[in-house]
């Protein structure tokens, strides 16, 4: 199965496989054969896309080739431990044992394909995000993207490659950060960084920054 329509549709039941799974993995913290790593990638990818290029639809799936190793460990416990909210990737998260979990972030860390091509932004829009990445917004105390993800917006260890994004995705999270992020006072995360910038940005400059990111490959 690749649809993502169909991926929502049929959540209860992804759930209840996941859940079952997580209960196998947590007695058996051995990595997984081959074939069965195969299989939880394939599952990653009925929403994420065979090449982990994401999804455009009506709630965006994030693209994740080429993204942090570190990052997307993080992201996964951060879900394990309910320190990040989504319906279906808490208990995704869940059935994961640390091998597997580190094998997958591995596996989509490998995968560089070109990224998801969409409507195309405006070379007015795109060179405003890239203004805003590169300097932020002084007069809201804004910094730069671009000092903490790097000129090319590839990212480092556990600061996430934005580069290639899909701008719908980029969009949402910005706006849903602290409906979605660092949801647990006592375990504070890196996710804490962003929660002021994302909610200092105005809908038109996440917006426009988003399409500078999505503009890269």
């Amino acid at each position: 199965m690749n649809n993502p329509r169909l991926a929502l549709l049929l959540g209860p039941a992804l759930l209840a496989v996941a859940s079952t799974t997580s209960l196998a993995e947590e007695r058996s913290p051995e990595p997984l054969s081959k074939p069965q790593l195969d299989a939880k990638i394939a599952y990653c990818k009925t929403c994420h896309g065979l090449d982990g290029q994401g999804f455009r639809g009506a709630y965006a799936m994030p693209r994740l080739a080429g993204q942090q190793t570190e990052y997307l460990e993080d992201q996964l416990h951060a879900f394990m431990e309910r320190r990040r909210l989504h319906p279906l990737m808490q208990n995704v998260a869940r059935a994961l044992n640390p091998a597997t979990l580190s094998a997958i972030a591995a596996h989509f860390k490998e995968l560089n394909p070109k990224p998801l091509v969409g409507p195309a932004a405006s070379k007015g829009l795109i060179a405003a995000g890239k203004k805003l990445y590169d300097e932020g917004v002084p007069d809201k105390q804004i910094p730069a993207c671009a000092s903490c993800h790097g000129s090319e917006a590839k990212g480092d260890g556990a600061t996430p490659r934005l580069a290639g994004q899909l701008r719908e995705y980029t969009v949402q999270t910005l706006a849903n950060w602290n409906k979605e992020r660092g949801q647990d006072p006592a375990k504070p995360d890196a996710s804490t960084i962003m929660l002021p910038i994302a909610q200092g940005l105005s809908h038109e400059e996440a917006v426009a920054v988003a399409a500078y990111l999505g503009s890269l490959d």
